[in-house]
């Protein structure tokens, strides 16, 4: 009996490439990709009269919970000489550990303003982000057009 060669159609032929391409890992610079998280900041209540205390809340969005992000410095500068910060003190970084996602401050403003509130994010000295929101602080006697 002869040998018989059986050649796989074109079709089937370009399925097994693309399984395979499939099947690939990414290249090294792709799957190293960290997607970054953004900052956001909000202040509440954005529009008050003196005395005022304000409730800041930043909050990192989207991206994923890489190293970088892990247990950051967060530096709130409120825009009337005051300035605080929030070290936390955390265990070493494991992969697969959540990263906190959102940060509170309180702040009181005693005299009339506008201020624009920022909140910058630290880890070992380097930011890796800043925010920034905007409060407005009326005086009792103030009005609308002031």
């Amino acid at each position: 009996m002869p040998h018989r060669t059986v050649v796989p159609s074109q079709a089937v032929l370009a399925i097994i490439i693309l399984s395979l391409i499939a099947a690939a890992p990414a290249p090294a610079g792709e799957r190293d990709k960290v997607r970054k998280p953004r900052l956001g900041l909000r202040a509440t209540p954005r529009f008050s009269f003196t005395p005022s205390t304000v409730l800041v809340t930043a909050e990192l969005n989207g991206g994923d919970d890489a190293e970088e992000f892990y247990c950051p410095a967060v530096v709130w500068e409120w825009d009337d000489g005051g300035r605080s910060a929030n070290e936390s003190d955390c265990p070493p970084f494991q992969p697969g550990t959540p990263v906190e996602r959102r940060f509170t401050a309180v702040h009181a403003y005693v005299r009339p303003g506008v201020y624009n509130v920022r909140v910058h994010m630290l880890r070992a000295s380097r930011r890796l982000a800043m925010a920034s929101a905007t409060v407005t602080v009326r005086g009792m006697g103030d009005s609308p057009g002031e």
